[in-house]
């Protein structure tokens, strides 16, 4: 789970450079719910098998739902 500077993105962390981080199975997290339960509230899958996010638009990070 990528907590971005507008939207959250959550998906399987598979790489990594200088600039960006790399996503697959990504969606956009419209609506979380609780973080105690499982699953999210309102997320939106993604086009394509892979999704890019670039690192300075990263806020914080951590293990999804």
């Amino acid at each position: 789970m990528l907590f971005g500077l507008n939207y959250i993105y959550a998906g399987k962390l598979v790489g990594i450079n200088t600039t960006c981080v790399k996503l697959e199975q990504a969606k956009i997290v419209y609506e979380t719910g609780s973080f105690i339960e499982k699953g999210y509230k309102n997320a939106q899958a993604l086009p394509g098998e892979a999704w890019y996010m670039q690192i300075g638009a990263i806020e914080s990070f951590g293990p999804g739902k």
